[in-house]
């Protein structure tokens, strides 16, 4: 099988370090099979979108020297293809209309949705829709964080897959995404790591394949917080600056010669490629950015 990778950033704000290090990651994966990198932009939440930002995520990545196969995918474009997803799903009786608040929720259960609505089989406008979820373990092996294992109907319940809003959420928009595209392999931040179970049941149940997972560790701020928008993490230089590509690279466990020279970006992901070594992969973040 070919393998299909790809990078998939939301246009919330320009990419940050931590945004590089899944970038160079994902594509020397990719790129060391032999394989295709796919750049996808997840655009469908609007009131958190930044204007602008998805045509910077794409300078920025052009500049860095990366370059993908075909076109971007945006997911803006693909609303009636959840649409379809959700149609399916209904028609298997695999999911209800919830009209809880969050403060609703937040009173009565806390994390784990209670099934207050299961009940609610009929479409409404006004309301979530919900997952019905499946009782049972899902067991997964993840290339870095080793076997996991969760019983989601435990842990999580019952979850969005459409808010009230009418936004189709990110769990189920990535799952068809990743089999329209056939992506065979997953490579990013590991705070996606307990998202992934809650993707497996939706694969499940909608008959979809599941790929590989490999989840990496997390760029952290001096204080040790997670390096991210919300944080407000520094924008990736301009003109591109060759020295972060090494850096991402011996973040992520590989071989970079001494002194990093300074030479084009391309052929510092060139060189990525050619040494690129999964198994280096750290679970937990080797450096901390001052």
């Amino acid at each position: 099988m070919t393998y299909i990778g790809r990078f998939a950033p939301s246009p919330t704000g320009p990419l940050h370090f931590g945004s590089l290090v899944a970038a160079v990651a994902s594509y020397c994966d990719a790129r060391a099979a032999g394989g295709r990198w796919l750049v996808r932009m997840e655009d469908i939440d609007p009131p958190r979108e930044m204007p602008g930002a998805a045509r910077r995520i794409l300078d920025q990545l052009a500049a860095y020297g990366f370059e993908w196969d075909g076109d971007v995918l945006f997911q803006s474009t693909r609303l009636d293809a959840y649409a379809e997803a959700l149609d399916a799903l209904r028609a298997s009786g695999h999911v209800f209309w919830c009209n809880c608040s969050r403060a609703d929720l937040a009173r009565r259960s806390g994390a784990v949705y209670p099934g207050t609505c299961r009940a609610f089989t009929a479409p409404r406008d006004d309301a979530a829709v919900r997952i019905r979820v499946p009782p049972g373990t899902v067991e997964f092996a993840d290339r870095v964080f080793g076997p996991q294992r969760e019983d989601v109907a435990e842990t999580v319940g019952d979850f969005v897959v459409r808010r009230r809003d009418g936004l189709f959420a990110y769990q189920l928009a990535v799952v068809v995404d990743d089999d329209f595209q056939g992506v065979t392999d997953v490579v990013r931040g590991a705070d996606l790591l307990d998202n992934t179970a809650r993707q497996i049941v939706l694969q499940r149940l909608l008959g979809l394949p599941t790929p590989r997972y490999m989840h990496l560790p997390l760029a952290l701020n001096a204080d040790g917080s997670k390096l991210s928008k919300q944080t407000h993490a520094q924008e990736l230089p301009t003109p591109a600056d060759s020295g972060l590509l090494w850096q991402a690279l011996a973040f992520l466990g590989q071989d970079v010669p001494p002194g990093t020279p300074p030479v084009p970006c391309a052929d510092v992901l060139g060189h990525g490629v050619r040494h690129w070594t999964g198994a280096a992969v750290p679970r937990s973040c080797p450096m901390r950015l001052a």
